[in-house]
Order: C-alpha cells, then structure tokens, then sequence
C-alpha cells in the first residue's frame, strides 16, 4: 500500500485523567479485567467490546506508514500515585502529530510488567504517553521497557514517587520528554481501547520496535508500589495489526 497512516484517532471519550464513573476497580481477584465489564455499566465494553488492548504484537500487515510528528520539548512535570498507576502529566504544548492530526499530550504514565506482548514475550515495564486531538480521539504511543541501563532523564521524577495515593507532587528539574522516544523507524499500528476503564474504543495505538532502558533498581522501584496494573492481552479479531515504517526498506 502506499504512504499513508491506517491508524488514526476517532471519538474515544474520557481517558483515565477525566474517568466517567467512579467505580471502584483495580487489579486484584475480585476488581480485576475479568471483572471490570461487571463493575459498572460504564464499564460494560470491557467485557462487550471487540476492539480491545492491549494485543500480542506477532505477524502484522507490512505498509510505509505516514511518520509520526513530535513536538516534544523540555517540561516540568507533577507526579502523582493515581492508586492503579505512577502518572506524570507535563504542562501544555507538547504534542504528536498522526496522519495529520494535532494532539496534545495529557499525560504519561507506566504498567508493570508491560500490557503488550512481543510475539508472547512480556517486558518489565510499559509507558504509555496519552494523547488526544480536538476532536476528542486519542492516539497513545506504547513503549516497551527493558531492562538495562538507568535512564537518568526520569530519575529526578522517579525519586518524587508518591508511595500513597493523594497529592500530586511537582518535580522540580524539567523533563526532556523526547529522551522517552527510542527510534521510531518501525512501528507497530493498530486500533484499540484504553487499557483501563472504560475501556473506551478508538484509540490509535502506536507502538516502536525499539525499547526504551531502564535499571533494575528503577523497575523495581515502581513494582515496589505496584506490583501488578497490567491487563492481560486480548483478541485482535478482524482488526489489521500494521507492522511499517517511513518508508519500508526492503522485506
């Protein structure tokens, strides 16, 4: 297929900074994902939907995929333990640009251990940077963690972790948010749902195969406070999983 972006953001609703039901949920036996789509009416596309994520990333549809614009720059950053997450959220005027549409970064924030699968194999970490354009559809760029070397870029953030939830903390030192990106010369693309209630569809997932590095001491730090807020992968169905790159070399 030529040039061209098979994903793109669509109406999805509230994202988890703007809930739309205050139900309890978690990620324990009795407030898990096997029982989120009962909790609450609002929550019923968890159980219902046919379009949910996270996915195995295996196989894939090769296209030239339109490259994602950033515009990411140096920002502060407040920290806050959400109580299902550590999420970070920047101040405004950073953001993406998918298939020709603007969208500003709410906010990012972690799963341990990751959501997505590489071909069945998990990651310690996965960070999701949120976004969303003016037409409320969002787009979240998923980035699987490895261990490795220690990302300095995030350990002033890292040491404001908030071990309870409640106030958010600012961190002081600004953020280089483009330090989160490895390379984006191939991606995985597809269509999705939040990967927490609601679970709303919509979503345009994209995904690099390049990581991101992390120390054990980091990763730990976070599993240290959550230990487990990943939901399991679900059925990629009649959806098309694109596996591209601007342009395609040779395959």
């Amino acid at each position: 297929m030529g040039k061209t972006g098979p994903v793109s953001g669509q109406q999805a609703g509230p994202t988890s900074a703007t809930p739309a039901s205050t139900a309890p949920w978690g990620y324990g036996p009795n407030d898990g994902p096997c029982c989120w789509g009962t909790l609450d009416p609002a929550f019923s596309v968890c159980a219902l939907g046919k379009a949910q994520s996270p996915i195995d990333l295996t196989g894939g549809q090769w296209a030239d995929l339109t490259p994602i614009e950033f515009d990411y720059r140096r920002t502060r950053i407040v920290v806050e333990n959400t109580g299902h997450t550590i999420q970070m959220t920047p101040e405004p005027g950073n953001g993406i640009v998918v298939d020709g549409a603007y969208h500003e970064l709410l906010q990012f924030h972690f799963h341990h251990r990751s959501e997505h699968l590489f071909d069945g194999t998990g990651f310690p970490l996965e960070l999701h940077l949120v976004h969303r354009n003016d037409d409320g559809g969002l787009a979240v760029i998923g980035i699987l963690v490895a261990q490795g070397e220690a990302n300095n870029a995030l350990a002033p953030s890292w040491a404001q972790f908030p071990a309870d939830s409640g106030t958010p903390r600012a961190v002081a030192e600004e953020l280089d948010l483009a330090s989160l990106l490895p390379s984006f010369g191939t991606t995985w693309r597809y269509m999705g749902s939040l990967t927490t209630p609601p679970c709303t569809e919509g979503v345009a997932w994209i995904i690099p195969f390049e990581t991101l590095s992390m120390s054990a001491a980091q990763i730990d730090a976070f599993a240290a406070i959550h230990p487990h807020n990943c939901r399991p992968v679900q059925p990629l169905g009649e959806r098309i999983l694109y596996r591209g790159c601007p342009p395609c070399p040779d395959r």
